[in-house]
């Protein structure tokens, strides 16, 4: 067994080897029944202490990975898939589904990273938000004029808790493009994306379900779903989206109520879920009766290449729940999202949400219904794709320039941010350190996994910054990197719960 151990990594050993012979058995490289080398005889082999392996065979088995028979050893699980001639009988029973949520915490990362907005000797390759300078405020004041004087004191009152019927009807046209038709009855108007998340696990959570996400992802997302005292199960992204081969492997064993992905310009990645990895997670979806809660906030974000359906608009089967804001393309402050899904959900998501706040802000959802109606969001955006792109290829070009020995980065077709592996010799601890000093602010990419991740990385968005400022963040950066590798390499500790002011 190809089993490679980082004795400077912060990840524990034991749960080094558990994963170097997890991977090896989700790929099936160790096949049903293979037998794994004795305690003692890996211990050895690998240089640690027996008691390591015991902690690494006992983790695999939690997992459902391995089982241990007396006389025979540890051997590796069934790994079949048992296929049911039989379909499943119609679509999912939604009220059955939903369950009680638990009580929310405020969640400190969020918090930190929305408290840098206003710190103007930092510069923020940080926070996922649009530009401030390049917001449509004249239109805005002409639309909500128009809106006064037609509506009256109409769009200060309360609204349906759905959401206001034009807004929804609204929405429902601004879908099309992205091959979704849908009725106002399936729309529910929420307060952000964030707020979306809240509600889904409020109503189909309970404590101890299990909820796979993506490694990495967006991590307002984990602390939602950790908050619902929810069990998360990472599934590895590559430059195709979700592993979900990897994904198929896990559904054998594992009964998930929860499938969460981001597959248009993931967040962090800027991953995109390939066509074939699309259909391939319906399928599995629909196979095994788990809903998949669809984050599709970046797709009105292309840069280049060819848009794709969103799984929403591929799903025949009515498992996808589409969730999507405008706080990332039109006034963030104005708190609008939404959630497109089969209409028993969408009651209960409703029933959920009018215990949370009633409903939206009633002039915002006019406001944003103006722009959808008169074709501004669409000059906007046309108009924020080609600076974001410039953006984008600005810091490229700062990040090359820097050139800093072993520092990688994506290149992402869309969305907000840059995904960056750190050099081998950076330690996370002291980067964090360094860049405070340098006024230069980064996501820590720990923040984006269940566990602790086997490689360093961080999130840089370029969107919010302009264009000298990233060129000087590039530069602070650069400088934090090379600082950081110049002192001996210590054991890191994780960054995650760090106030991200760096």
């Amino acid at each position: 067994m190809d089993i490679r151990i980082d004795r400077q990594s912060a990840v524990p050993v034991y749960l080094q080897i558990r994963g170097g012979i997890r991977d090896l058995i989700l790929s099936g490289r160790l096949p049903d029944g293979f037998r794994l080398p004795p305690e003692r005889t890996l211990a050895k082999a690998l240089g640690v202490n027996r008691t390591t392996i015991l902690s690494a065979y006992r983790e695999l088995k939690t997992d459902g990975l391995v089982e241990a028979h007396v006389g025979r050893g540890t051997e590796v699980a069934s790994q079949q898939v048992l296929k049911s001639e039989a379909e499943p009988a119609g679509p999912l029973p939604w009220p059955q589904l939903a369950r009680d949520g638990g009580v929310r915490e405020p969640d400190p990362l969020v918090r930190d990273v929305l408290a840098l907005t206003e710190r103007h000797d930092v510069i923020s390759l940080q926070a996922g938000l649009p530009a401030a300078e390049l917001l449509p405020l004249a239109e805005l004041r002409r639309v909500q004029e128009e809106i006064l004087v037609r509506k009256g004191p109409e769009a200060l009152l309360h609204s349906p808790t759905e959401g206001v019927t034009a807004f929804r009807e609204a929405l429902c046209r601004h879908m099309v493009p992205r091959g979704i038709r849908t009725s106002p009855e399936e729309v529910l108007v929420t307060s952000g994306s964030q707020q979306g998340l809240d509600l889904v696990a409020r109503t189909l959570l309970s404590p101890g379900d299990l909820v796979v996400v993506e490694e990495p992802s967006y991590f307002g997302a984990l602390e939602a779903f950790r908050s619902a005292r929810v069990r998360l199960l990472g599934v590895p992204v590559d430059a195709e989206g979700m592993r979900t081969d990897i994904l198929e492997a896990l559904l054998a064993r594992q009964k998930p109520r929860l499938v969460y992905t981001l597959p248009t310009f993931q967040n962090p990645s800027g991953a995109v879920l390939s066509p074939a990895r699309r259909r391939h997670l319906l399928e599995l979806s629909w196979r095994h009766q788990v809903p998949v809660l669809e984050d599709d906030t970046y797709s009105d974000l292309r840069y280049e290449g060819s848009p794709l359906p969103s799984l929403k608009a591929l799903d025949p089967y009515g498992h996808v729940i589409h969730l999507s804001s405008f706080s990332k393309v039109l006034f963030p402050g104005l708190r609008l999202g939404w959630i497109a899904a089969p209409r028993p959900l969408v009651r209960q998501l409703a029933l959920v949400k009018q215990t949370v706040d009633l409903h939206s802000g009633t002039l915002g959802q006019w406001i944003v219904e103006g722009f959808l109606s008169s074709g501004l969001l669409s000059a906007h955006l046309a108009r924020v794709r080609a600076a974001y792109r410039r953006r984008r290829d600005v810091l490229l070009e700062a990040l090359a320039k820097e050139a800093v020995p072993g520092l990688s980065w994506s290149r992402p077709e869309g969305g907000f941010y840059l995904w960056c592996r750190l050099p081998d010799d950076v330690s996370p601890a002291s980067l964090v350190a360094h860049a405070a000093a340098e006024r230069v602010a980064y996501l820590p990419g720990a923040a984006s996994f269940v566990e602790e991740p086997s490689e360093s990385s961080i999130r840089l968005n370029f969107t919010f910054a302009p264009e000298d400022d990233l060129r000087e963040g590039a530069r602070r950066l650069g400088s934090a990197l090379r600082a950081s590798q110049a002192e001996p390499r210590r054991p890191s500790r994780s960054v995650v719960g760090t106030p991200p002011i760096v």
